[in-house]
């Protein structure tokens, strides 16, 4: 049986810290799906869901069993399709793992298949945040070490 794992996020725009976890992963499981999913919390986002799903595909060409998926549904029900065994999430600080620990008690009382495994970020990464990539790109700041090379054009195209 193939060991699927899905790692969800807005990913608005990905960062090296979500490419670190994303390779990270990608070496503990047959497939890993990076799944760009809706957060109805969120409503500053910069990038389309198929912008941010281009993007991941273009820095992740060389990892043949990573795969970049949409979703704008319950994560269990995705989770579910795919023939999934866990959700991957990766954690910054201690204020990332109380909200992510909370998400993954509700995933687990919606449907208890799942494990969820938690990824500590690179501490030299552990400062990023797509929050701060878009503000900083939004004053035409240097993205470089923030996001992968590939896309800073991308990025600073969108703030011109």
């Amino acid at each position: 049986m193939k060991r699927i794992a899905v790692y969800p996020g807005s990913f608005d725009p990905v960062t090296v810290g979500h490419l670190d976890v994303i390779r990270r992963a990608s070496k503990l499981f047959d497939e890993l799906i990076v799944l760009v999913s809706k957060n109805i919390m969120k409503s500053n986002e910069s990038f389309t869901p198929q912008e941010r799903v281009s993007m991941i595909t273009r820095v992740t060409t060389d990892l043949p069993n990573v795969r970049v998926d949409l979703s704008g549904g319950l994560l269990v029900d995705y989770v579910r399709d795919v023939h999934a065994i866990a959700i991957v999430k990766g954690l910054r600080a201690v204020s990332d793992f109380e909200y992510e620990f909370q998400m993954a008690l509700l995933n687990k009382a919606l449907n208890p298949e799942y494990e969820t495994m938690f990824m500590m970020t690179n501490t030299k990464y552990s400062y990023i945040s797509s929050s701060m990539v878009k503000e900083l790109a939004g004053f035409h700041g240097d993205l470089t070490g923030l996001v992968p090379c590939e896309i800073i054009e991308t990025i600073e195209e969108k703030y011109k």
